[in-house]
């Protein structure tokens, strides 16, 4: 009887290790991209994006931080794409 509970520990243990282990490399791969890359993975996997020019820097600040929260971004991505976006209108 008492093995149960230590089985169940452990299998909660193992699993808490693998989706911290997940979301640090998830984190480091993010880190390493360029706001290109990370523009291409994240904004035209769901929809076509105008292109850059279209908009100001600050109409680009807007649309970034409203995508953050949709696509579910990290700040440090949201803001290599908000750089990339405003070096290329």
């Amino acid at each position: 009887m008492k093995k149960i509970p230590i089985i169940v520990t452990l299998f909660i243990l193992v699993i808490t290790a693998i989706f911290i282990t997940s979301c640090a490399t998830t984190n480091e791969l993010a880190a390493a991209k360029s706001g290109a890359q990370l523009w291409g993975e994240n904004c035209l996997r769901c929809h076509n994006t105008p292109s850059p020019e279209t908009f100001s820097d600050t109409e680009w600040d807007v649309a970034v931080l409203h995508m953050r929260v949709r696509a579910n971004l990290t700040e440090d991505e949201a803001v290599k794409i908000a750089e990339f976006l405003k070096t290329a209108n």
